[in-house]
C-alpha cells in the first residue's frame, strides 16, 4: 500500500512539473528543450534538494520525504490549496501549514443567510469552536449559549464552563468527554497554533473535568446521531445531529438538528 502511495505521489509530482514552463517560474526558457514542462534538474534546483534525491521521489524508491520538502516542492510546483493538500495525503502526511478560513467580506452575511434559511436548529462553527451563526430555532434550543446577547459563544466553553448546561444535556458527562475528543481529532492539524492552545490551557485550568478528558489523549470522529435535551419550557427533546463541512470556509463546520 505504501509503495502505491509513493508511485502515486512521484506521478502526480511529474505531472505538476509538466505543465510549468521556465517562463513561469523565472527561468529562461533555452535552446534546443525536450521537455514540455520543467526539467527535473531546475525543479529540483527550485526547491533546493539535490536532482538525484527528487529523482528518487518521482519514482517512488523512498518513503522518507519530509513535511519541509513537500512544503518547497508545493511552492516551487505553484499548487493550489487543494493540490497541496492532496501532495501531503500521497505522502501519508500532514500538511502543517494552517487551514485558510476564507476571506471573503461577506462571508459571515452569507451564512447568516444560510442558517436563516433552514427551518430547524442549525449553526457554523469556526475552527475553535465559536458559533458565528445561527439561526432563532437554535437560539431557542441553545438559550443560555446562543439565546443571550453576550453569552460566550464557544461551544466549549459553554459546555464545560456554563453549570447550565450540566443540566441541559443529557448524560452530561458521556457527551461532554465525546465533545473532547471530537475536538481532538478534528483540530489535530492545528492543536500547536496560539488560537488553540490558548484556548485548551483556558478550559484545562478552568474545568477539572475538561483537564481529564483532554489528558486521555482520546480521538474520535464528528459523528451525527441522536443528542437529547432537558429543555426548560419544551421539556426532554431528542434531535438528529448532522454536522457539514463548508468547502467556502475551510475549518467551518455547519450544524444541523433534526
Amino acid at each position: 500500500m505504501k509503495a502505491k502511495t509513493t508511485s502515486s505521489l512521484g506521478a502526480f509530482i511529474r505531472t505538476r512539473r509538466d505543465r510549468l514552463s521556465p517562463e513561469q517560474v523565472g527561468l529562461a526558457p533555452g535552446f534546443r528543450r525536450r521537455a514540455k514542462g520543467l526539467r527535473r534538474e531546475e525543479l529540483a534546483a527550485l526547491c533546493g534538494i539535490s536532482p538525484t534525491w527528487l529523482t528518487w521521489i518521482e519514482q517512488g524508491r523512498t518513503e522518507a520525504v519530509s513535511a519541509e520538502t513537500l512544503e518547497r516542492i508545493a511552492a516551487a510546483l505553484r499548487l493550489s490549496r487543494a493540490e497541496r493538500s492532496y501532495l501531503f495525503e500521497l505522502a501519508g502526511m500532514r500538511d502543517p501549514e494552517r487551514p485558510r478560513v476564507s476571506c471573503d467580506p461577506q462571508l459571515d452575511a452569507i451564512l447568516k443567510e444560510a442558517v436563516a434559511k433552514i427551518r430547524t436548529p442549525a449553526y457554523v462553527l469556526d475552527q475553535e469552536w465559536n458559533a458565528v451563526a445561527w439561526n432563532p430555532q437554535a437560539a431557542q434550543l441553545f438559550a443560555e449559549w446562543l439565546g443571550k446577547p453576550k453569552a460566550d459563544r464557544n461551544l466549549l466553553r459553554y459546555a464545560f464552563l456554563n453549570p447550565q448546561a450540566r443540566s441541559f444535556i443529557v448524560d452530561w458527562p458521556s457527551r461532554a468527554q465525546r465533545l473532547v475528543a471530537e475536538f481532538r481529532g478534528e483540530c489535530r492539524a492545528v492543536l500547536d497554533t496560539p488560537e488553540i492552545k490558548r484556548e485548551v490551557e483556558e478550559l484545562r485550568s478552568r474545568s477539572k473535568e475538561f483537564d481529564l478528558f483532554w489528558s486521555t489523549q482520546n480521538v474520535l470522529e464528528r459523528e451525527g446521531g441522536e443528542r437529547n435535551f432537558h429543555h426548560p419550557k419544551q421539556g426532554r427533546l431528542s434531535l438528529r445531529q448532522l454536522t457539514l463541512s463548508l468547502a467556502m470556509a475551510p475549518g467551518m463546520k455547519l450544524v444541523i438538528l433534526l
